[in-house]
């Protein structure tokens, strides 16, 4: 599509295209072209001091901050949304000349049963919950389950709703199937935002990974993101190198930004920076907000915390002193 699209669509929400079959059978991955760039990457980029700061403050906006246990509590949950509120201690703000900054999580992602109790928790702090949803995290309760279960969490409350795909489709290569599927969950989260996880390390493949993505942003995804987070291999940086570079051809193609979401395994401050140096590199600032990236991670903020901590007073304090939920 021409420029005039690509202008008049950056800034809304990508609202799908018509099924384009030629679209991904075009798509190739060259594996070790990826494992280059990816190689490339902690060489190349890394802030110190100050700078490391001011970048560790950037991904602290940008985490969804998680809680998907068998044993969750409302409240575990309320403590999980006040951590969101204040997600770095008032004392270390301060000293880091960020007290008046609003400085909050991007969002709070929760099991359905949780969102009234996170919704309650959140509200007027402007912080949106996501529910994870339609059988997380194996995707395979009955179709019209999961469309109900959308419906559920959007009706409770849910201002984003994390789907998981059924891997089969791309497993089997059945596009069409994929593509109808992702379709109906975006039709039944109405104005709810919807995230599509393609539980990466379970695809098979690069090329079907970047297959996937394409077809899930054909159908309306406004992001697309790796993993549940409880697969046997979660996110990678080469992963998220072929993701990317797919929401790159999407905008080329249709004008539309579609967001990424690494999760799963992203629990130190030096891997969350890995990860915001790539999504620089190829996607360009635009991408450094929460509306374009997020992390789901549960542990990623307490170790950057204590690196905020290092910086202010230099000295590192136990990892228990900073929990989460």
């Amino acid at each position: 599509m021409g420029a005039e699209i690509h202008h008049l669509a950056t800034n809304q929400r990508n609202p799908g295209v018509d099924f384009h079959p030629e679209w991904v059978e075009s798509i190739r991955v060259n594996r070790s072209a990826v494992e280059r760039r990816i190689a490339t990457l902690a060489r190349r980029r890394t802030v110190k001091k100050e700078w490391q700061a001011a970048w560790l403050l950037k991904a602290i906006s940008l985490i969804d901050l998680t809680t998907l246990s068998g044993d969750d509590t409302p409240g575990r949950v309320r403590r999980l949304c006040a951590k969101a509120r204040q997600p770095v201690r008032a004392d270390l703000l301060e000293a880091l000349g960020m007290q008046d900054a609003r400085l909050t999580t991007a969002a709070v992602c929760v099991y359905h049963e949780m969102v009234p109790v996170a919704v309650e928790a959140l509200k007027g702090s402007g912080i949106p919950v996501a529910a994870v949803s339609t059988g997380f995290p194996a995707g395979l309760s009955p179709f019209e389950t999961r469309l109900a279960e959308i419906r559920a969490s959007v009706g409770a409350g849910a201002d984003e709703i994390d789907i998981v795909i059924s891997r089969r489709h791309v497993l089997q290569a059945n596009w069409r199937a994929l593509y109808d599927e992702v379709a109906a969950f975006r039709e039944a989260c109405g104005e709810a935002h919807l995230k599509t996880i393609l539980a990466t390390g379970q695809l098979g493949s690069m090329t079907k990974i970047a297959k996937a993505s394409m077809i899930c942003m054909m159908a309306g995804a406004d992001f697309i993101k790796t993993s549940t987070g409880m697969e046997k291999t979660n996110a990678t940086q080469e992963v998220s190198l072929i993701m990317l570079r797919m929401i790159r051809e999407y905008l080329r193609q249709t004008g539309y930004r579609i967001g990424f979401k690494p999760a799963g395994g992203i629990s130190s401050a030096k891997t969350a920076l890995q990860y915001l140096a790539l999504v620089k590199e190829e996607m360009g600032n635009a991408w450094l907000s929460p509306h374009l990236l997020r992390f789901g991670a549960s542990s990623l903020l307490g170790d950057i915390e204590r690196q905020l901590e290092h910086f202010v007073t230099g000295r590192y304090s136990a990892a228990n002193r900073h929990p989460v939920g």
